[in-house]
């Protein structure tokens, strides 16, 4: 092979094609910054309690009956006028507990005219669902309201 003195070009790397963002030395993107939307919580320890606020409901599992209600009820009660944001998921969490501890007294009650057989385990994994979803929308800052809820606090 014979052996040349001409500069080699620099090879494109994907990044560089048009079209794409330019980025800094750290390997942050330049230009426009993703905006948060003003409707979501910005502040961390806010997002963490109401996430544990619609997460409390599975004391239920520990304390059956009464403790998917008492669990969002405490971290509500304590955390309520700290942060606003745990104030109105912690109301939504509790109402949502309640609620769906009422579906699943009917749900038993109507176990005796074998209604309440798919009923109950339905509502049970409604709830867990829909709690589930709800830690995470809290978690990224989002309002979440859920359905099939009786709003019992407002």
């Amino acid at each position: 092979m014979a052996e040349t003195n001409e500069p080699m070009e620099p090879m494109e790397s994907p990044n560089d094609a048009e079209g794409s963002p330019q980025q800094d030395a750290e390997g942050d993107s330049l230009g426009a910054t993703p905006a948060i939307p003003a409707d979501r919580e910005t502040n961390h320890d806010a997002r963490m309690w109401a996430m544990f606020a619609h997460l409390a409901g599975l004391a239920g599992c520990v304390m059956p009956a009464v403790g998917c209600i008492v669990g969002p009820l405490v971290v509500w009660l304590i955390k309520k006028e700290e942060f606003p944001f745990v104030d109105e998921q912690g109301k939504e969490a509790v109402n949502f507990q309640i609620s769906m501890f009422i579906y699943a007294f009917v749900a038993g009650l109507l176990w005796f005219v074998c209604i309440g057989i798919v009923l109950l385990p339905l509502v049970g994994i409604v709830d867990i669902v829909f709690l589930i979803v709800a830690a995470i929308k809290a978690n990224d800052g989002q309002h979440y309201r859920y359905p099939l809820t009786i709003r019992f606090i407002k």
